[in-house]
């Protein structure tokens, strides 16, 4: 084989190997594609995830929370994450059918194509090869024919030479070397042609053949360098696709955070939580240098000024000490007897001795030193009711009507409930008018259905619709009342004592002073006094006048008549039955309730106590 067919043979092998190396990087790139398109999914995923995990819950307290312009700002956050998601779906279902797809397909084109134009540089080195064999075995006949020609001449002229041999063979012998100078001929005119057909052949082999299918697979590298490349801007292109959609994302997170309103969201909590109290007045100086005179009478303070002062200081700071308490209610609480009770009548009539034996008379200390007394001391705490209502709400039991609540919480949770309330009731006038008009089908077709079936629902939605109408018409009033609507409501019931706003000052005193003090221990003033103590606003006092009020734990019945003449006492007759609401601790005070606004303390001695065996205990004040 000629030199020139073995180095064609050698650039064939080395394209090949290249244009190999050529779709392996394709399919390299392909995969690279494959896994971003992945990550784009998975990240995709995982923002869908973090947004879906920090949306609010339907029906909880997290919906309430995104009134905030800040909540909400974070919502539209949320959101725009899941759109910001969305785009990073369409970058890898982009890559996916543009990109990965496409490359894919091309790739196997191209090894088709490779295959084809590797095949026919193989076939047409054969067909050279074929050639330059044909052209060998021509030379070689041509070689052996001029050599036995050659012979057969040299074999004629020494026959012709030798007279021993006769004209017979001689002849033999020449006609035997003019056949092989015939042959010898013959095979140079083959060897010529073949000759000239092999020339032809190499010179179309290296001149057309070979440099045709050699600039068919240049120009099939070019295309595959060409569409890797495009790839690779497609590739880019999809990312600059979504980028004004992700950049409007991104905007719009920045607006969001620009509408945050950091006013209208404190307002909003004052709105909230904002519970309608007014605020304490200012606190009156007591002048410490001017001794204040006090009467020897157990029942009034001296007309001096200093009494008058000292009084008028003692309601006032008991109106802003107790905002929360009416006066009346403050002094039923902070009044109960600590000193043994009188003992009963022994002979007579018990009506003839109609408040018992009196107390002691005891040294009355001055009216500041009283008050201070009461201000730096522990409170007993069964003085103090409306903590009561502080450890019911502690335990879920809340009364009804929110009047443990302040003035503007409660009303907006009584307009919550009435708003619960007529959704209620729409509800069921909807059920009650769906069930009508099914009755009336039911009477004009019969065969449909029993319209008497339906008479039962209806008459209990009627009764539903009576109990919601009648609950909201409660609420409703409680809200008349907290809104104003209402008058106010008086108590003359529950000043049982009949004494005046400076009586109830002064019994603020009382409940920090020593368990030998007498119950009768009140002061009293002049009416002139009476008109420089006022009470607090009515609509004030009232949104704090609905207390839950304590359980009976029993009936009692009166043995003698008492007449509860001071703070905290009630007055009865004998042979009166009433309520036991606490029952005594040992100091020989019992706790009673005539009605609803009647209750107070009576000596034990004076009544039959009959208390109910369920009751776990007596109650006391928490």
């Amino acid at each position: 084989m000629g030199p020139c067919c073995f180095s064609a043979q050698d650039q064939f092998d080395n394209l090949e190997k290249h244009t190999q190396w050529g779709i392996d990087v394709l399919e390299k790139y392909i995969k690279f594609v494959k896994e971003r398109t992945e990550i784009e999914i998975n990240y995709a995923k995982q923002l869908r995830n973090l947004s879906k995990k920090y949306q609010p819950k339907k029906n909880s307290k997290e919906e309430d929370e995104y009134k905030y312009s800040s909540c909400r700002a974070f919502l539209a956050t949320l959101n725009e994450i899941n759109d910001y998601a969305g785009q990073h779906e369409v970058i890898s279902e982009n890559m996916t059918s543009q990109i990965t797809t496409e490359l894919a397909r091309y790739v196997q084109e191209l090894k088709q194509e490779r295959k084809s134009h590797f095949h026919d540089g193989r076939k047409a080195q054969q067909h050279i090869e074929t050639c330059w064999k044909q052209l060998e075995s021509s030379k070689r006949r041509f070689e052996r024919d001029c050599k036995e020609a050659d012979r057969a001449q040299q074999y004629f002229e020494k026959m012709d030479a030798d007279i021993n041999v006769t004209k017979a063979d001689v002849e033999k012998a020449r006609q035997q070397a003019q056949l092989r100078h015939q042959m010898a001929e013959e095979s140079k005119a083959e060897y010529s042609s073949t000759l000239q057909k092999f020339n032809h052949e190499q010179h179309e082999h290296y001149h057309t053949h070979i440099p045709n299918i050699f600039q068919k697979i240049q120009e099939m590298e070019e295309r595959r360098i060409v569409r890797l490349g495009e790839s690779m801007k497609t590739f880019a292109e999809v990312d600059r696709q979504v980028i004004p959609i992700i950049g409007r994302c991104l905007d719009e997170i920045t607006k969001a955070a620009e509408s945050i309103n950091q006013k209208n969201d404190s307002q909003m909590v004052i709105e909230a939580f904002k519970s309608g109290f007014e605020p304490p007045g200012d606190v009156d100086f007591e002048d410490f240098t001017q001794p204040i005179k006090r009467t020897i009478s157990e029942s009034s303070l001296s007309n001096s000024k200093d009494g008058k002062s000292e009084s008028r200081f003692s309601s006032k700071s008991k109106g802003k000490l107790w905002p929360f308490i009416k006066k009346n209610k403050l002094m039923s609480l902070l009044t109960s007897p600590h000193q043994p009770p009188p003992p009963p009548p022994s002979s007579g009539s018990p009506s003839a001795v109609p408040n018992g034996p009196q107390s002691p008379k005891q040294q009355k200390e001055p009216l500041s030193h009283r008050f201070n007394e009461f201000m730096t001391s522990k409170p007993k705490i069964h003085c103090f009711r409306s903590l009561k209502r502080g450890l019911s709400l502690k335990l879920g039991a809340g009364p009804e009507d929110f009047s443990n609540l302040p003035p503007e919480q409660r009303r907006k949770k009584l307009q919550q409930k009435v708003d619960e309330l007529n959704k209620d009731i729409q509800k069921e006038l909807d059920q009650r008018d769906a069930l009508t008009k099914m009755k009336d089908v039911y009477i004009k077709n019969p065969q449909m259905g029993d319209a008497a079936s339906v008479d039962h629902k209806l008459a209990e939605l009627g009764q539903n619709l009576e109990k919601l109408r009648l609950e909201e018409q409660k609420f409703l009033g409680w809200l008349a009342e907290v809104e104003g609507r209402l008058p106010v409501r008086t108590e003359p019931a529950r000043r049982q004592s009949g004494l005046y706003e400076p009586q109830n000052t002064l019994t603020v005193n009382n409940c920090a002073q020593d368990r030998e003090s007498s119950p009768d221990g009140s002061y009293t003033e002049e009416p002139s006094q009476e008109s420089e103590l006022k009470a607090p606003p009515p609509d004030f006092d009232d949104e704090f006048d609905d207390e839950e009020p304590l359980p009976t734990i029993g009936t009692c019945k009166a043995l003698y008549t008492f007449e509860g003449q001071n703070e905290g006492t009630i007055s009865v007759t004998e042979g009166e039955t009433l309520y036991v609401i606490e029952e005594d601790k040992g100091d020989g005070w019992t706790r009673i309730r005539r009605n609803e606004d009647e209750e107070g303390y009576v000596p034990t001695s004076y009544v039959d106590v009959f208390l109910d065996k369920n009751v776990k205990g007596a109650k006391t004040y928490i």
